[in-house]
């Protein structure tokens, strides 16, 4: 009998359920990512509602969609860091508590802090404040051709950004623009992530073709050449414990970057959720004990952030029409963790994450289907990966298979 323990934990980035009892300190009363997807007709996920998604704690009140007994466990997850960011939120699933937000720029960078950038980088500066980072190409775009500035700006999330032309500013000089900013942005001015954010023109013919469509002619248009630099985690995670012990750590999409590669044993990014799910299919066939950690950010990043609701909702159905394959995937002794990291309700007026509870699934052949209850802080699944492999736990949160 082959006794290879595996897990698979997905995160699907921004799909909360609902607003915590701390959402309007965080301007976000009223936020329920799923509920404003369920309103399109766009959705559809009946192989998560066989799971148990539907009878999860806040979720119940949809009824309808619990047909079936649940064949994983299941609950609601609270987050008891402050924030409501892709970092803190990975970070507290691995363990970590962060007990103050990452720093936010309003108003954008302190000038000073942009002066000693620019010396080092030999580039000035444009921008500097929080932007769409799609207008901010078309607003900018061609001012950083002429000059060769650097597009510099923020957004509510704790990020510096950088977008450059890859015809102006090779991809290669921009990672190290963002190495610069990393070493910078340090203690007061920590900020969770710098991001490269290179980008190119749209051709004549397609712009042309775009207005007589009568669509807004863009200009420009980001690369798959994104990199992020991550603040390292300020703690012990439950991917650092996991190689302490032989374990190996498999990283699909933004997880390395999050987590600045520590705790991991190999990884690749991504372009698209399907890539990731593809990528994550892969690393099934492959023989390894340990975890393999996927992040899909297409949620978030293509629609969230674009209040696209038809959008955020096509792109849960059709995670949930991949489900079965992840399903048939697992070997006797693996188990499947699905989550989310925080909220980004595409249905409210903001374009901000959403201070939201997370779902969380938990299938596996051994596993009885129960309802987990709400639980207390994300860490509980990362105390519950090590519990699976029976490490004694030095992090956050409390194993969720002691039930």
């Amino acid at each position: 009998m082959n006794r290879t323990k595996r897990i698979f934990l997905i995160v699907l980035d921004s799909v909360g359920i609902g607003e915590m009892p701390d959402a309007a300190d965080y301007g976000d009363t009223g936020s329920n990512t799923l509920r404003t997807c369920m309103r399109s007709p766009s959705f559809s996920m009946p192989n998560m509602a066989r799971l148990g998604f539907f009878h999860i704690d806040g979720v119940r009140e949809y009824a309808k969609f619990a047909r079936h007994a649940p064949t994983a466990a299941y609950a609601r997850m609270a987050e008891s860091s402050k924030g409501k960011d892709t970092i803190i939120g990975h970070w507290e699933i691995a363990g970590v508590i962060s007990p103050s937000p990452l720093p936010t720029y309003p108003n954008g960078f302190p000038k000073e802090l942009l002066q000693i950038f620019s010396r080092k980088t030999g580039r000035g500066i444009l921008c500097n404040r929080p932007y769409s980072g799609t207008q901010v190409l078309e607003d900018y775009g061609k001012m950083h051709m002429r000059t060769g500035d650097l597009i510099v700006y923020t957004s509510a999330d704790s990020v510096f950004q950088i977008a450059a032309h890859e015809d102006i500013v090779s991809v290669e000089d921009l990672y190290k623009y963002c190495e610069i900013a990393r070493e910078l942005l340090t203690g007061e001015h920590g900020v969770g992530r710098v991001i490269a954010r290179p980008f190119r023109s749209v051709s004549k013919d397609k712009i042309k073709a775009r207005f007589f469509q009568k669509e807004t002619p863009a200009r420009f248009f980001r690369t798959v050449n994104r990199h992020d630099f991550s603040l390292p985690p300020p703690a012990l995670t439950m991917l650092d414990q996991l190689v302490e012990n032989g374990k190996e750590v498999l990283a699909v999409g933004k997880i390395h970057d999050i987590f600045a590669g520590s705790g991991i044993t190999d990884f690749v990014r991504t372009g698209s959720n399907k890539e990731g799910i593809d990528r994550t299919l892969d690393y099934m066939k492959r023989d390894f004990e340990g975890l393999c950690f996927t992040n899909l950010v297409d949620y978030d990043m293509l629609y969230g952030h674009r209040n696209d609701v038809d959008g955020y909702a096509a792109a849960l159905s059709s995670f949930d029409k991949y489900l079965p394959k992840l399903l048939d995937g697992l070997g006797e002794n693996d188990l499947l963790m699905i989550t989310a990291d925080h909220g980004c309700d595409p249905g409210t007026g903001s374009t901000d994450h959403s201070r939201e509870y997370t779902p969380f699934l938990l299938y596996g052949a051994h596993i009885m289907p129960q309802n987990l209850g709400t639980r207390k802080s994300f860490a509980d699944i990362g105390a519950s990966v090590l519990d699976y492999f029976g490490i004694e736990s030095k992090i956050a949160g409390e194993s969720l298979l002691q039930i």
